[in-house]
């Protein structure tokens, strides 16, 4: 059974030309397939209604019959096909041009050149610094191999005052249209001329260094800031310190793992240090002052509570990491105690020994 074209498009039968051409824009717009939410299936159905409620002899069937003839003046059969920027379909005879519809998602088709630049890629490299780096942080000057912006030509790729000739492929239009014909239908896309990317002119005189591609193979250098506080695994992006980008294109970003080395001493969760010292028995009996060096190089005294217990870690309050770019916001050291038991013990030791654990 035919679907009421009337519904599909939200008009009344009297509706004008213009009422029924800004409700398929509308709904077209909203199902589209390439668009996120779309609907493929109302899609079609609502380009199936516009060809018929579009075209006067086929309207004019439509209102009479309740459908459209094949084979007879303006009732030549309509087909679908797979939609994309740039395309326009011929459905048996009728060429729909769909630029109305992707206008407002891809972009007027004929309109602007669209001149193409090739973007720099990305570049990712991996850092290794100290604990001690980590809390302090640094600046470092990293050398990488890539591609860096042609000096001879600065970046243009050609000598400008040479000029331009109208590129010969696209007729200075700047883009190119394909036509394919398949069993769907007769396709048009339009795209960038290859030749120009867009520009619709070549230059008179290439650069001979880097042969009209505006970079060339090199060594960079980049200082990268690395803020105190910096975790393992962290990374740090370099807006536009990546590759150099072809013919004005615009440069990649790089991409700084920070890897910290593992330390003789300290290990880190987050903020906190973690440590462990070895005391003797009686510097824990008798809760002498025990000197500590922090990440810092600072050297300050400890001492055991009464009552504490050797098992447990003593905390000590902002010795520990730097939040994240704060040097002065530190975390906590947390020192874990193992007793250091003589190999030998003397007589009068074990005396003093026995004599103690009689009075505890």
């Amino acid at each position: 059974m035919t679907e009421d074209y009337y519904k599909v498009l939200g008009v009344s039968k009297d509706a004008s030309n213009e009422d029924i051409k800004k409700a398929y824009r509308q709904l077209a717009h909203k199902y589209h397939p390439d668009k996120s939410g779309g609907n493929e299936k109302k899609f079609k159905e609502v380009n199936e209604a516009y060809q018929v409620l579009s075209n006067k002899e086929k309207k004019a069937q439509y209102d009479r019959f309740g459908g459209v003839f094949e084979g007879t003046p303006g009732g030549a059969p309509y087909r679908q096909a797979g939609f994309g920027e740039g395309w326009n379909v011929d459905f048996g005879g009728d060429m729909v041009d769909l630029s109305d519809v992707l206008e407002s998602l891809f972009g007027q088709f004929g309109g602007q050149r669209r001149q193409t630049y090739t973007h720099g890629s990305d570049i990712e490299t991996l850092q290794e610094i100290s604990l001690e780096e980590a809390y302090k942080g640094l600046k470092r000057t990293i050398s990488l191999k890539t591609y860096i912006s042609c000096d001879a030509c600065k970046g243009l790729g050609h000598d400008k005052s040479k000029g331009f000739t109208t590129c010969t492929v696209c007729q200075g239009r700047g883009e190119i249209k394909e036509q394919k014909r398949t069993f769907f239908g007769n396709f048009a896309q339009v795209k960038s001329c290859p030749k120009c990317s867009g520009r619709g002119e070549m230059p008179n005189k290439p650069c001979e260094v880097c042969e009209g591609a505006a970079r060339v193979l090199g060594m960079k250098e980049i200082i990268i800031d690395i803020n105190p506080g910096v975790e393992n695994g962290q990374i740090i992006k370099v807006s536009g310190a990546g590759e150099a980008g072809e013919r004005e294109g615009s440069n990649g970003d790089l991409y700084v793992v920070i890897k910290v080395k593992p330390h003789p001493v300290f290990s880190r969760n987050k903020r906190d240090l973690l440590m462990e010292r070895e005391i003797s028995f009686t510097d824990a009996l008798l809760g002498r002052k025990i000197k500590i060096e922090d990440i810092n190089g600072e050297t300050f005294e400890v001492s055991m509570p009464q009552e504490f217990n050797v098992k447990d870690k003593l905390r000590v309050p902002g010795r520990g990491m730097p939040v994240f770019g704060l040097i002065h916001n530190r975390g906590d050291l947390y020192i874990s105690f193992t007793l250091k038991t003589p190999k030998k013990l003397s007589t009068k030791a074990k005396k003093l020994l026995e004599d103690l654990e009689g009075g505890l």
